[in-house]
């Protein structure tokens, strides 16, 4: 049995494309995940971002579903101090009633965003350390044992959505494991404490109700194209797009400015984000995939196609999943 993918979707939106058809393209790219064989799609909480359009996870998760049948979908994940938890509870308890059986809810602690949209979501700044007592409430209310006395997720109530904790770091490891929960490390953007935080997690897990055994999706980034210089090519454009959604302070760059960017120190940032990258031809992806699933100790990748271009990133997908076809898990 191979080792099971997912796909993580930022719904990227490109210069001159509207946000509409980048909700588009992620339809597309679910479907054809859902024909690939793809286990879930998640799409990430991002706030104040031009060029990322899943800051509405729940909302962009039910209008996918209706255009899917069979793949899980979720969020990779909802930034809980951004909302309170019984919100959460409502909101995902109503899309498994809508989709039974399809939704995931990652959570994550990190504001995703900045210091002005942290104040225009009204976050608490100190909210970050309720973080694993959010975590429970929430646990409670989706479970029907709420710890607030009087007050139910409805829906939600009994749903059971499960929980996964999204993290980079020691901190997410230790609680994963402390609550028996699945851990979903973001190595695609932030890959430094990778094996020691998995390594933690898999030392100090505790069996829940949920979760009998450590069970780790690691985050990777994936170009799969008919040829190598193809897909070279396309890792140096997201190169340059990175560069300029990071450092580009919301300017419009062309490819010499972007090039200017990275080289003037943009591009270790750059280059560090992207240190677990397949690009090249499918068997070239499945030799970097494998080799990474080894690395991180991994039970499932899941995998953020940066190809640019909606028909780029739908054929990476296609070319990924039939490279990884068999490969055991």
């Amino acid at each position: 049995m191979r080792i099971p993918l997912s796909v993580l979707d930022l719904a990227p939106v490109a210069p001159g494309e509207t946000y509409g058809s980048s909700i588009a393209a992620s339809v597309a790219l679910a479907q054809r995940a859902e024909e690939a064989g793809y286990r879930r799609v998640w799409y990430a909480e991002h706030h104040n971002m031009p060029t990322i359009a899943s800051s509405a996870t729940s909302v962009l998760i039910a209008h996918v579903g209706a255009h899917t049948s069979t793949i899980r979908l979720g969020a990779g994940g909802v930034m809980l101090p951004n909302h309170s938890p019984l919100t959460i509870a409502e909101q995902f308890g109503t899309l498994e009633a809508m989709y039974p059986g399809r939704i995931d809810l990652g959570l994550g602690r990190a504001p995703g965003s900045d210091q002005n949209t942290t104040y225009a979501l009204r976050r608490d700044p100190a909210s970050a350390e309720r973080f694993p007592q959010d975590v429970l409430e929430l646990q409670g209310y989706l479970t029907g044992e709420s710890r607030v006395p009087g007050v139910q997720a409805v829906p939600g109530r009994g749903s059971d959505v499960p929980l996964y904790v999204l993290g980079s770091s020691m901190f997410g490891a230790g609680l994963a494991a402390a609550l028996g929960l699945p851990y979903a490390f973001a190595s695609h953007f932030a890959p430094q404490l990778l094996e020691p935080a998995v390594a933690a997690y898999r030392r100090d897990f505790r069996p829940s109700a949920q979760l009998d055994a450590p069970y780790v999706i690691a985050g990777v980034n994936a170009i799969a194209a008919d040829t190598t210089e193809a897909a070279r090519e396309m890792l140096r454009a997201t190169r340059r797009r990175l560069a300029v959604g990071l450092f580009g302070q919301g300017r419009e760059l062309d490819d010499d400015a972007a090039e200017l960017l990275l080289s003037s120190g943009a591009g270790r940032h750059v280059d560090s984000m992207l240190t677990h990258t397949a690009a090249g031809t499918p068997a070239e992806v499945r030799e970097r995939l494998t080799e990474f699933a080894r690395l991180a100790d991994a039970d499932e990748l899941i995998v953020a196609h940066q190809a640019p271009g909606t028909e780029a990133r739908l054929r990476s997908v296609t070319l990924t999943a039939e490279a990884m076809e068999s490969v055991a898990a």
